[in-house]
């Protein structure tokens, strides 16, 4: 049970990291497509800030529990 929830943890954590580039890629290719994000940059600011929130998660994870 306790690799199970490890292993599903990490998983949702690295899952988010994934969508949060993927923005940020979207982001630079595409900057005036994104009508609700007028300030692009606010909006690469945002992501990689959720980006380092869940990247510390991983972190922390396997420095201290895994």
């Amino acid at each position: 049970m306790r690799d199970l929830l490890l292993t599903s943890t990490l998983a949702h954590a690295k899952g988010h990291v994934d969508k949060h580039i993927a923005n940020i890629e979207v982001y630079l290719a595409h900057p005036v497509g994104i009508g609700e994000h007028p300030d692009v940059m606010s909006a690469l600011e945002a992501e990689v800030s959720a980006i380092s929130h869940w990247h510390d998660q991983l972190e922390v994870i396997e420095k201290y529990i895994e």
